[in-house]
């Protein structure tokens, strides 16, 4: 199960484009990562355009004019990365189907998906689109949603680290794993974060003097004791790390959204896991995953989890 969903990082990577400014920043952003994995790059428009083309339109132009005009896009994009590096193999392509269904196919042959937003200010920035969603809670491989001021490039570095969360399964997993290697390609330190809270006790009393941030600080300490488990699953899920890549560990209190859309603030890269579920056919991102997508500060990488 989990070969079946963790990509070969040899394998190309995609890059979805519309002509939108976003998408045309997607693509430097690609080009830059698919040089600094010395692998292909593939440049993909889709639409449904023959659904609404006519017969007339066809005829005369010899191809469907939206056909040409994602023929133009793709050409452009790809044109586009092969001057930002001259050396990197791209390849374009064009597909007549819904963006959402051909991007998560493409991501059975791909390293990673890489997709633009829809704007970069204002409540533009909030909207994330319904093919980026689809594909971050689809795709086969790590989706990489470029939000935030990425400033068009992967290196060199602007902020100078990576940043992966650890959840509640202790193993190490295929998100801390995909951010190891992001991180030693770009040559900074990793930052690991487990964020933990202490339950707050069903009372109806006051809380008591001593009772800090939902956490009673006496009777053995149960915050520190929490605190501790959390250091304990960073470890485990740390057990594998490999010795070129700094680390940085971190244990948080708070949610672990708010925590890692901090943290984004600060980072070149935020990555986080989503487990997928065999056979549910719905939604397959965790509240994190989706909340990273739509207000992290950087670039979101979701990398799916087996359940």
């Amino acid at each position: 199960m989990k070969a079946a969903i963790v990509q070969a990082f040899d394998e190309p990577l995609v890059v979805g484009v519309d002509g939108s400014e976003p998408s045309l920043r997607a693509v430097d952003w690609a080009a830059d990562e698919a040089a600094l994995r010395g692998v292909p790059l593939r440049v993909v428009y889709a639409s449904l355009w023959e659904r609404y083309e006519g017969a007339a339109l066809a005829q005369g132009l010899g191809k469907p004019s939206e056909r040409v005009r994602a023929e133009d896009i793709t050409e452009g994009a790809a044109r586009r990365a092969q001057a930002r590096h001259p050396d990197l193999k791209v390849s374009a392509d064009v597909l007549p189907e819904e963006p959402e269904y051909a991007l998560v196919r493409e991501g059975r042959h791909a390293g990673a998906l890489v997709l633009g937003t829809r704007g970069r200010s204002g409540i533009t920035e909030l909207l994330l689109g319904s093919v980026s969603l689809t594909v971050a809670a689809h795709a086969p491989c790590p989706v990489i949603v470029l939000r935030g001021s990425h400033d068009n490039q992967v290196t060199p570095a602007v902020r100078g680290r990576v940043v992966v969360g650890v959840g509640g399964h202790p193993e190490p997993s295929a998100a801390v794993r995909f951010a190891f290697e992001e991180a030693r390609r770009r040559g900074v330190p990793l930052e690991v974060i487990r964020a933990w809270r202490c339950p707050a006790h069903e009372t109806t009393d006051p809380p008591p003097p001593d009772f800090v941030r939902g956490c009673p600080q006496s009777a053995g300490d149960p915050a520190r004791l929490h605190e501790e488990q959390a250091a304990e699953t960073l470890e485990t899920a740390l057990r594998d790390a490999p010795e070129d890549v700094a680390v940085r560990r971190r244990t948080v209190e708070g949610h672990a959204r708010k925590v890692l859309l901090d943290a984004s603030h600060e980072a070149d890269l935020l990555v986080v896991g989503a487990r997928r579920r065999e056979g549910h056919l719905g939604l397959q991102l965790g509240r994190v995953a989706h909340t990273a997508l739509h207000h992290s500060a950087c670039p979101v990488a979701v990398v799916p989890e087996p359940m």
